[in-house]
């Protein structure tokens, strides 16, 4: 298979295409505001980009708002957070680990990275506090007041680790009002997915809210190999979260604590299921069958509490947001996806090199973290707000391979390194109204990084040969780097109209150092930090008498020494590196209509066009595939010019919602929402194999809903036409990839109170 052209977006065109759109619009607006006076109108959004609440038009951000019913839609059937990629411009998550390690991308600036202890350029903030490690991020979604996914650099309010942007989640908060929902579903694979929410007041200052999800799912693979399991991706997970708030005079404090607990399969590799030569699967692939002689099983708890408290003082706010989390997991799997080896027959399905089944695992974690925010309310043009901000991580990783031919999958290789992050920040943000129309924002932030990584035991094959030691192998695993970084932020909102605003940006943002402690085949690595910089320019508008949204912008970034990871090989290796550049570029657009007054449509598209900048580096590939690169003397792929790994170049997201009233207070309603996603580099290198096909998969909710709204019982299905597409893979051993969610199906109940 040839990669196809792809056509490259000139932004400055763009740009000037939709400058050149701007004076309509408020005229449009106008028109149609007295023509259709009683017409369904769109309500305002109200976003807390910037750490207070606004409209989300007034925001000099590109940003996606999804609100609780289009959250209820898309998680129909019991799906894990990753079921927002591609549903917002530019946002793409991917798992190498299933339910447990999602892998964020904004505008196709992510990690690939599967180590326990990496960082990623995407931060997620749940309730105000930062999600760091990876397994953190997985934390499910429900309850929520809605989702926010901010684009770009957000270094200088949002601080840790987000130079690509942020995606930020909100529960629904306490109240005096009493009032929940249940929800009841059932569908296909004996998939059970229980969600349900109470609260109301305890007292005239206090009110408590309690949230709980229950999700499980029977295997569906069968293994066909007489070995440790018979069955794969099931799964059964349980979460929980109770909140506190108290409102007193001029003070609030909102007490929150959550646990989670998910037991199931890890990701399912499977060995030889691309046809050597194509991107395609092999001929009579059957994805409900698989041939393993490994162990595959996934264990997570996680656990964390936070205090957000404010102090109302007449012209200043004074916050302080306290978190603590937790997490203990275990991951284990066939890696090389199938079973013997051709030394050790039989072997199948295809060629198997050799054995390779692991686990990693985090024992212990904690991670700790306090801000200080002041913000003033002033009547006049300025207003300001400064802070503190503090963060302590300090955990362990475990790292395990195992004999599964020759001692019945005994442990054969064990590392465990601690590592410690120490990070403060002071940071500020002042906004000035220059005139009615001209609004003027800028941020600006100091960071101090701190991280250690020790190796504290070590056991495994070296060259060859048995090494055992109780401790570091060579002397030379622990690194301790630490990083002083600016980052900062100016923007601008001009009011065009009463309903339509342009925006420009230039923001910037870094990452700290990383580590990666040596292995078996690769020796210690450190990536120091990435620094980016990103321009934008946009325009937010609502028209046609507020029945339509629209906010659209051009972008351009930079990411200097940004941190790669060269993912295994015929070398078999998992390497830090630095590329010296990388760039990209396009455009975003998010639009929201009403067609008729009960018929809602929205729109999502985006262009990411990026580029790998560096013509001396130089990774190891894949043992059996074709490789497009150019190759050094070494048999390496040269990257120069490729673009990101898991970074799709188009993305398009469409949703549709058509009611039918029928008896007072009562609906049925039809809603379809389509996500398409480009072809995509699995890996730094461009092979044919590991070009990821473009995806399309749609899904259907059918649902009536009585006593005004109270009431819902819907037929729901995901990736309804069954698309099957390989989504990532592992290359250091054979053409052994992992594959989408199959379609589902089923009925759920909801009653709200």
């Amino acid at each position: 298979m040839s990669r196809s052209p792809q056509p490259r977006v000139n932004t400055r065109r763009l740009a000037l295409a939709i400058a050149l759109a701007l004076p309509g619009a408020p005229v449009l607006a106008q028109d149609s505001s007295t023509s259709q006076p009683t017409a369904s109108t769109l309500d305002t959004v109200q976003v807390t980009a910037q750490r207070r609440v606004e409209n989300i038009q007034d925001v000099p951000v590109s940003i996606s708002a999804i609100d609780a019913e289009q959250l209820q839609v898309l998680a129909s059937g019991g799906q894990d957070v990753r079921y927002l990629s591609g549903r917002v411009p530019s946002l793409n998550i991917e798992s190498s680990f299933g339910r447990a390690f999602p892998r964020f991308y904004i505008r196709g600036y992510g990690n690939t990275d599967f180590r326990l202890n990496t960082s990623q350029p995407v931060s997620l903030v749940y309730d105000d506090v930062v999600q760091e490690n990876p397994i953190l991020k997985g934390f499910p979604l429900f309850d929520l007041a809605g989702v926010e996914v901010l684009r770009g650099p957000q270094g200088s309010l949002f601080g840790r680790n987000s130079p690509a942007g942020v995606v930020k989640f909100d529960s629904v908060r306490p109240s005096q009002e009493t009032d929940g929902y249940a929800k009841i579903g059932y569908g296909r694979y004996n998939q059970w997915n229980l969600e349900g929410a109470v609260g109301g007041a305890l007292s005239e200052r206090w009110s408590a809210r309690a949230s709980m999800l229950y999700q499980r799912r029977d295997d569906w693979v069968d293994n066909a190999y007489p070995g440790p399991n018979d069955g794969f991706e099931g799964y059964d997970e349980t979460a929980a979260r109770v909140q506190f708030l108290y409102e007193g005079d001029g003070f609030e404090a909102l007490l929150g604590a959550h646990a989670r607990h998910l037991n199931g399969t890890a990701r399912l590799f499977r060995a030889n299921i691309i046809q050597p030569g194509t991107n395609d699967l092999v001929p009579g692939f059957d994805r409900t069958k698989v041939t393993q002689d490994g162990l595959n099983y996934s264990e997570l708890d996680s656990q964390g509490a936070n205090a957000r408290l404010s102090w109302d003082l007449g012209d200043y706010k004074l916050y302080s947001i306290t978190g603590y989390e937790s997490v203990e997991t275990i991951n284990r799997g066939d890696i090389d996806g199938g079973y013997g080896a051709v030394y050790a027959p039989p072997s199948g399905p295809g060629f198997i090199p050799f054995a390779s089944e692991t686990a990693d695992g985090i024992p212990e974690h904690k991670q700790y973290t306090q801000e200080f925010r002041i913000e003033s309310a002033f009547d006049g043009p300025w207003n300001w707000q400064a802070g503190l901000f503090y963060f302590d991580e300090d955990y362990q990783v475990e790292s395990f391979s195992y004999d599964t031919l020759f001692a019945a999958g005994a442990q054969s290789g064990y590392e465990r390194i601690r590592q410690t992050n120490k990070s403060w920040a002071a940071f500020g943000a002042a906004t000035w109204q220059a005139t009615d129309a001209l609004e003027l924002r800028a941020g600006l932030r100091y960071t101090v990084d701190e991280k250690d990584l020790t190796v504290q035991a070590y056991q495994g094959v070296k060259g060859g040969l048995a090494e055992l030691a109780a401790g570091e192998p060579d002397g030379n695993l622990s690194a301790s780097p630490e990083d002083k970084k600016l980052s900062w932020d100016l923007s601008g909102v001009y009011k065009l109209s009463d309903d339509t605003n342009l925006f420009a940006r230039v923001a910037t943002g870094y990452r700290g150092s990383s580590i990666q402690a040596a292995g078996d085949f690769n020796g210690k690595s450190v990536a120091k930090p990435e620094t980016s910089t990103s321009y934008e320019f946009g325009i937010k508008s609502d028209f046609w008498g507020k029945r339509a949204r629209l906010s659209a912008n051009v972008f351009y970034y930079e990411v200097k020494d940004q941190q790669l990871t060269a993912v295994g090989g015929a070398a078999n290796a998992n390497i830090l590196l630095n590329a010296d550049k990388s760039v990209g570029q396009g455009f975003e657009l998010d639009l929201q209509a009403y067609l008729a007054d009960n018929f809602l449509v929205t729109l999502g598209s985006s262009y990411n066009d990026t580029e790998i900048k560096d013509p001396g580096l130089a990774v190891a590939v894949c043992a059996q595939c074709t490789v497009t690169d150019p190759l050094d003397a070494q048999g390496r792929a040269l990257i120069d010019g490729n673009a990101l790994p898991q970074a799709p170049k188009w993305t398009h997201n469409l949703t549709a919602r058509w009611g039918i009233p029928l008896a007072e207070g009562s609906e049925f309603y039809v809603y379809t929402d389509w996500a398409y996603r480009s072809e995509v580099d699995f890996f730094l290198y461009e092979s044919i194999e590991f070009t990821g096909k473009s995806t399309l998969e749609g899904g259907l909710r059918l649902g009536y809903a009585w006593h005004y709204g109270d009431y819902e019982v819907a037929l729901y299905g995901r990736n309804i036409t069954d698309q099957e597409r390989v989504v990532g893979a592992i290359d250091f051993n054979n053409l052994t990839g992992f594959l989408n969610e199959p379609r589902t199906y089923g009925v759920e109940f909801t009653a709200k109170f």
